[in-house]
């Protein structure tokens, strides 16, 4: 496990080699694994570096495997880059051999404060100590507010629209990132009033989906 002030996150260390499991380095901030995957056809990461892929939580997309970005991110790190992923993301079988903080919780959809990150704040993954953390102050990082990001291409097409109320009301990463749960696994009041909402649906405790 990982925390500090970007919140909690898992990291595979055993796939790790050691002298690659603590990565200090500016962030570069990606909405898509796309993004990164252009920005290294570009030529623009030959540098020290912590990617960070943010939006790809339950809630934002359904969280889906980004797998893609262990090839890209392996070069720079075989070419003698400090280079580490951190997303809210995941990736199945974790990373490989790049420290990787994935399952960021809470997400950024939520309120997550790795949506605050900047490109270029330093962020250190210490894998050793456990440790996620932007080198920010406190009071800078809950002033910023989090910068606008386009969604759409993750709600329409290819049958994403009957997805919407799944992912509008699935719980954190930690939780299981499930949709039907009771309110103590959602984080939520346990009044059986409480509802979940959704722009065409809500359920309240009890409901049968």
């Amino acid at each position: 496990m990982l925390r500090g002030n970007l919140g909690r996150a898992v990291i595979k260390t055993s796939a790790v080699k050691p002298e690659h499991r603590v990565v200090e380095a500016p962030a570069l901030v990606f909405d898509d694994q796309e993004a990164l995957m252009a920005a290294f056809d570009r030529g623009e990461l030959r540098r020290d570096f912590v990617a960070v892929v943010r939006y790809q939580g339950p809630r934002a997309n359904g969280m889906p495997e980004l797998h893609k970005l262990t090839p890209p991110l392996g070069v720079l790190q075989d070419a003698g880059f400090q280079v580490a992923l951190v997303t809210d993301g995941r990736m199945s079988g974790a990373s490989g051999k790049v420290p990787a903080a994935i399952h960021v919780t809470p997400e950024c959809l939520t309120g997550g404060p790795l949506a605050r990150v900047r490109s270029g704040d330093v962020i250190l993954l210490d894998g050793e100590r456990g440790v996620l953390e932007a080198r920010v102050s406190a009071q800078e990082l809950a002033e910023r507010q989090p910068e606008p990001v386009d969604l759409s291409d993750c709600q329409h097409g290819l049958g994403r629209e009957l997805f919407g109320v799944f992912r509008a009301n699935a719980t954190g990463a930690e939780q299981g990132a499930i949709t039907f749960a009771p309110p103590a696994a959602a984080g939520m009041a346990s009044s059986p009033n409480t509802a979940r909402g959704h722009n065409h649906f809500v359920f309240t405790q009890g409901d049968t989906p």
